[in-house]
């Protein structure tokens, strides 16, 4: 049984680049570099996986728009923090540092994962499921939607708590277990992908009235609505209500949020895989402290990743 890390790297990386204000000495915008490398170094020294895989976003899922065409329409941009007026943050500063990340960790012993149009999450969702399902996983991101893969084998790290999120403190603070969390969410909503909830739903609120989201047991979408019906009839309650004219949204918002097979098409699950097994792994710290000099990077500590990655060459 391997030990496996496995980054959502557009979320990691976007944490960093909006907070932070780093530059090179050659007038750029460094600072998601800066801070996704030594996220993930540091994770690596200390969950010591065998494993660390990088999934990168495929430029979003036609499947999901397919479902639903606003979704993740919308959003509004981070506020960056910033504290020089007279530079601007330009697409292209930001694509200039996801390649430099890219091209830094084909110098070091990980694997990196794209697959076009296919979201981060649907490509972890199938890996944990399936590919690593024996496997021990830590996922390192601030997306909640992983918290519905959260099981004996397979956790969270999530860079916003700073702290390993498990079942237990997914039940502490939604009082929804994991198995669970999706059709809670898929109730709820979710405003960051631009997905409308039901009327007057939240997760203590669901947790209040259908005792079975807490249980260590799947709640599957048609026993919540023949419960939902049976409470409907003995309650004025106006949640039941919505609940009862919201069923085909919640069906969808469960299409969307659901990380499983069904929004990854046959050309994609293989490409996961082959990504998986052929990726050939490199140790090349010279290579890595040339790439750096050329960038006027001068702030990332190199030795001690470099020790951190040594592990992952077995």
């Amino acid at each position: 049984m391997k030990k496996v890390l496995i980054v959502d790297a557009y979320n990691l990386f976007i944490r960093h680049y909006v907070a932070h204000p780093a530059m090179s000495n050659n007038g750029e915008q460094i600072g998601g570099v800066v801070g996704f490398f030594y996220s993930v170094s540091n994770l690596t020294e200390r969950f010591r996986p065998d494993e660390v895989v990088i999934v990168w976003e495929g430029g979003g899922s036609n499947k999901k728009r397919g479902i639903y065409s606003d979704y993740k329409k919308s959003v509004k941009p981070q506020k960056l923090n910033r504290y020089y007026d007279d530079i601007p943050d330009t697409t292209n500063n930001r694509n200039f540092q996801i390649k430099l990340l890219i091209n830094l960790f084909k110098n070091v012993p990980v694997k990196q994962v794209y697959v076009s149009e296919c979201e981060a999450d649907d490509a972890i969702g199938f890996m944990c499921r399936y590919l690593r399902k024996d496997d021990i996983k830590l996922i390192l991101s601030s997306d909640h939607d992983y918290y519905q893969l959260i099981n004996e084998r397979t956790k969270i790290w999530s860079p916003t708590l700073k702290a390993l999120v498990d079942d237990k403190k997914v039940i502490d603070r939604y009082n929804i277990h994991p198995l669970n969390y999706c059709l809670a969410k898929s109730i709820v909503g979710d405003k960051s992908d631009n997905i409308a909830g039901v009327k007057g739903a939240g997760f203590k609120t669901l947790a209040n009235n259908f005792e079975k989201f807490i249980l260590p047991e799947d709640y599957y979408l048609e026993d919540f609505f023949e419960d939902n019906k049976l409470k409907s009839e003995s309650s004025t309650k106006k949640l039941f209500q919505n609940i009862l004219k919201s069923e085909t949204l919640i069906q969808r918002n469960w299409r969307l949020t659901y990380l499983d097979v069904q929004n990854v098409s046959h050309d994609q699950v293989e490409k996961i895989k082959y990504s998986l097994e052929n990726n050939e792994l490199s140790f090349d710290k010279m290579s890595t402290l040339k790439l750096l000099l050329n960038h006027g990077i001068n702030n990332l500590n190199i030795d001690r990743a470099f020790i951190n990655f040594k592990l992952l060459r077995n």
